[in-house]
């Protein structure tokens, strides 16, 4: 594995390989499993990323935090694993390279129908790890018939706490609640979190998170996207996540750019098709 000079190889455990970025930009890590962003500190800030005390480690399992990817469904499916398989599987690294800004590391992974999903296909996720984080998902249709695709890139923020935490930029947003029946409803003002939210904003545009504890913003935005996922477990679905602590929910939230809800991506035969994300910290 040709790594860059910013960047070393461990296990995490047995079988578990883990890159370990230290840029005097940033430090981050990335697990292979899911190419899964687990940690990115930029120079002089808390971390942004949120990562469980109770998090699995080994194939076939999510990792509960950081930036997992979703693919080629979002949610769950009968009998299937929720989110898709691509977060379940170990992934190639294809390179790297340092710069100044940081450093740029490509994941791969493909398959031909042997993977839980019936099609060829090869993703690739650019990851570039700097005084930003951006997240780039780039999705090919290798088979013979058009397909449907939903996905997302389930960012776990870190925050300082969830009941002082607002969300801008989604305002006049309508959003479709999945904690009722998928209702389409229209939001006014600011996401405030005093209460269980779980939900798909029908919005294109950039959102901030305001963070007053820790004196800090993070600003989000997106292409390859018209769907905002909004979602903090609140108290008591916390305790029904055995891979999170019951009091995890103050420390963060989920904002994620996604392909669902009236945005299925629909890929022709050898369609491509590109999901990004990234973040700054204000």
């Amino acid at each position: 594995m040709n790594l860059p000079a910013s960047v070393t190889l461990r296990e995490l455990k047995p079988g578990f390989p883990v890159l370990d970025v230290s840029h005097p930009r940033c430090s981050g890590s990335i697990a292979l499993l899911g190419a899964h962003v687990m940690e990115w500190t930029p120079v002089r800030q808390k971390p942004v990323l949120f990562m469980s005390d109770k998090a699995v480690f080994a194939e076939g399992e999510p990792i509960r935090g950081g930036l997992p990817v979703c693919w080629p469904w979002f949610g769950g499916r009968e009998d299937l694993p929720s989110h898709g398989f691509a977060r379940l599987r170990f992934w190639d690294f294809v390179r790297g390279e340092d710069s100044a800004e940081g450093v740029e590391l490509v994941f791969r992974l493909h398959g031909n129908g042997d993977l839980g999903w019936p099609y060829p296909f090869e993703l690739n996720l650019n990851v570039h790890l700097g005084e930003t984080l951006a997240v780039a998902l780039e999705m090919k249709h290798l088979g013979e018939s058009t397909v449907e695709i939903t996905a997302a890139l389930h960012t776990y923020l870190r925050v300082g706490a969830i009941e002082q935490t607002r969300v801008e930029g989604l305002a006049g947003s309508h959003y479709l609640d999945s904690l009722d029946d998928h209702r389409k409803r229209s939001q006014v003002g600011a996401v405030i979190f005093d209460r269980e939210v779980d939900r798909v904003y029908l919005a294109d545009g950039d959102v901030r998170v305001v963070d007053p504890v820790w004196q800090r913003t993070l600003d989000i935005d997106k292409s390859g996207s018209r769907a905002t996922v909004v979602w903090n477990p609140w108290i008591e679905k916390s305790k029904r996540l055995a891979d999170l602590p019951d009091d995890a929910y103050h420390d963060f939230l989920c904002i994620e750019a996604a392909n669902t809800s009236g945005d299925v991506v629909r890929l022709a035969p050898q369609g491509t098709h590109l999901l990004r994300q990234m973040i700054r910290v204000g």
